[in-house]
Formats: C-alpha cells, sequence, structure tokens
C-alpha cells in the first residue's frame, strides 16, 4: 500500500502530513529524525483526501476553532505504543498528564519510561496528543517539534 503526502505551513513551522488509503499515518516535524518515524517512501499527493481534510482540520485547532479531531488514522507501531498512543487520545483537550499517570492507567505503574519512549514514537504528532503528557513535576519533557512548540501546543488549548 503505497502512502501519499502533502506539505503544509503552520504555526508551528511545516508539517508533513502523511496517508494511506486507510486514515492518516504521520505528521512529521520539518527537523523530525528520519530514525523517529520510519515509513516508505511517499508520494506528493495535494489532492489526497485524507491529507486535504487533516490539513482543514489542522487550520482549525491553530485558529482555536477546534478541539477535537475526526479524522481516520492509520496507526503502525507495536501493541504496546498503540496501547500509549490510544491512552494520549483519551487525555483532554486543555489538560495535561505525567509519563507515570498514563503508565499506571495501563495498568503497570513501573512502565513511565516505556511509555515515553512509545511516547516520542507517536507519528501522528497534535492528532494524538503526545504535547499533553508532562514530566512528574510539571515540567515539559522531550518533544520531537521541540519544546517552543510544545509549550505553544499547550498554550493554544488554554
Amino acid at each position: 500500500m503505497s502512502l501519499a503526502c502533502k506539505v503544509i505551513e503552520s504555526p508551528v513551522g511545516k508539517l508533513k502530513l502523511v496517508a494511506s488509503d486507510k486514515g492518516l499515518v504521520a505528521i512529521l516535524w520539518e527537523k523530525d529524525s528520519p530514525h523517529r518515524v520510519r515509513l516508505s517512501d511517499p508520494v506528493a499527493d495535494e489532492q489526497h483526501p485524507v491529507l486535504v481534510e487533516t490539513e482543514r482540520q489542522l487550520g482549525e485547532y491553530f485558529a482555536g476553532k477546534r478541539k477535537a479531531f475526526s479524522i481516520g488514522l492509520d496507526l503502525r507501531g507495536t501493541r504496546f505504543q498503540k496501547e500509549v498512543w490510544e491512552a494520549l487520545l483519551a487525555i483532554p483537550f486543555g489538560e495535561t498528564r505525567s509519563y507515570g499517570q498514563l503508565a499506571k492507567q495501563l495498568g503497570n505503574p513501573q512502565a513511565s519510561r516505556a511509555v515515553g519512549a512509545a511516547n516520542g514514537k507517536n507519528p501522528v504528532s497534535i492528532i494524538v496528543p503526545c504535547h499533553r503528557v508532562i514530566g512528574s513535576t510539571g515540567k515539559l519533557t522531550g518533544f520531537a517539534g521541540g519544546l517552543d512548540t510544545k509549550a505553544h501546543l499547550l498554550d493554544l488549548e488554554k
């Protein structure tokens, strides 16, 4: 199954949207590490319906007019990663959780580092809101888009 991509401008820099026929596969940051999310080479397709809809919904989000996304996702990862990403989707708009809280919610309070690793491999940043995960002290910690971007997204949701 081939992948389609489209690069869009946003208030947090250029974002590369990647989709399959099943749904959105990735939102990659302008300076994203090529090793963070491994995908086959996508083909540029400005009119792919999933990419067009993703761009529209992200535009509404950045304009403060959208609090929830309704885009089909094609998440690719291990079973544990997908469980973490599903837990991220359950974090309400404007709220945060710590890695430890997510580990506890997943039934393994000792797994906060594993949760952090899975969080870091989240291929669909913003829509699967890994920016809503913070350190146990309340500080902002690692984020593929950079801590300034993470702070911007959290401020946008206040």
